[in-house]
C-alpha cells in the first residue's frame, strides 16, 4: 500500500451539525474534547462502526457552519466531511416531517444583488465567490457525486420499512428563514430546491475550496410555508437524520 493510500483510511470522517440535538445520538457514545483551538464549539472524537469520527457542532448560520467546517479540515484532516441535521421541506416537494432529504448540491440563496425585478445571483455581479483550478463558483456548489449516490441507496434502504419517503435534489441556504408560504413558493420555484437550511452552502464552499468531500443528509422537520412551529417535529427529525448518518457510516 502506498503511504498516502494508508494515510487516506486512517483519517477521521469529520462530522458538522448546527445545534447539540441535531448530534445527540451520534455524540452519546463519542469523548468530548476540550480544545483551545475549538474556538468554544463542542468537539466530539471517537469512532462509530469501528471508523474515526470527529464530530463539530458549530452554532447557526453560515458563518459558524464555515468556521467550524474550517477548523475539521485544518486540524484533523478529515477524508469527508458530513454535514447533517434538519432541515424545512419545499411544498412541491412530497416530503413530510421525519423525511430525509439528501442534497445533490448546495445553492446560496440569498448571496446576490436585488434589482427592479427581483433578486439576481452573485454571477450577475460577475464577481465569484472562489476561483479554483481554472473553475469560477457563483451560488452552487456540488456535492461528491459518488458519495451521493451510496448515501441516498443506503438512507432508501434505512428507511424502506419505515415508509419514509427519502428524496434528492438541491438545498437551499438561506440567512433569513422563509416564514410564509408565498415566499416558500417563490424559493421552490427560482432554485428548483427541495428543501433549505441555514448552513449548507457554506461548509460545501469549504470543502471545494480545500478539495474535501462533502455530502449533506437533512432529516424533515417541517414543510416551508406560514410559519407554525407546532406543526414541527425536531426530535424526530434530527434522530432520523442522525440513524442514516450512523448507518452511511457503517457502510462506508
Amino acid at each position: 500500500m502506498r503511504k498516502e493510500e494508508a494515510v487516506r483510511l486512517t483519517s477521521p470522517i469529520g462530522l458538522i451539525s448546527a445545534v447539540s440535538f441535531e448530534g445527540e445520538v451520534i455524540q452519546r457514545d463519542l469523548q468530548k474534547v476540550h480544545e483551545k483551538a475549538s474556538c468554544g464549539i463542542a468537539l466530539y472524537k471517537g469512532k462509530i462502526h469501528n471508523k474515526p469520527v470527529v464530530s463539530i457542532t458549530s452554532g447557526i448560520g453560515k458563518t459558524n457552519a464555515s468556521r467550524g467546517a474550517t477548523i475539521l479540515i485544518e486540524r484533523f484532516c478529515p477524508v469527508i466531511i458530513v454535514n447533517f441535521g434538519v432541515g424545512g421541506a419545499y411544498p412541491s416537494s412530497g416530503m413530510k416531517a421525519g423525511d430525509i432529504a439528501i442534497a445533490e448540491k448546495e445553492i446560496y440563496g440569498d448571496e446576490g444583488v436585488s434589482l427592479r425585478d427581483g433578486f439576481h445571483t452573485v454571477e450577475t455581479i460577475g464577481i465569484p465567490f472562489l476561483v479554483k483550478a481554472g473553475e469560477r463558483y457563483f451560488n452552487e456548489f456540488q456535492v461528491d457525486k459518488k458519495i451521493f449516490k451510496t448515501a441516498v441507496s443506503i438512507a432508501q434502504v434505512t428507511h424502506h420499512a419505515s415508509r419514509l419517503t427519502v428524496k434528492a435534489g438541491p438545498f437551499l441556504t438561506l440567512s433569513n428563514c422563509t416564514g410564509t408560504l408565498k415566499r416558500a413558493m417563490e424559493l421552490e420555484k427560482k432554485f428548483n430546491a427541495i428543501c433549505e437550511n441555514m448552513e449548507g452552502a457554506a461548509v460545501a464552499h469549504v470543502c471545494v475550496s480545500y478539495g474535501i468531500p462533502m455530502l449533506e443528509i437533512r432529516g424533515i422537520s417541517n414543510t416551508v410555508g406560514n410559519r407554525d412551529i407546532k406543526k414541527w417535529n425536531l426530535k424526530q427529525a434530527a434522530e432520523n437524520c442522525q440513524n442514516v448518518v450512523i448507518e452511511f457510516l457503517r457502510r462506508l
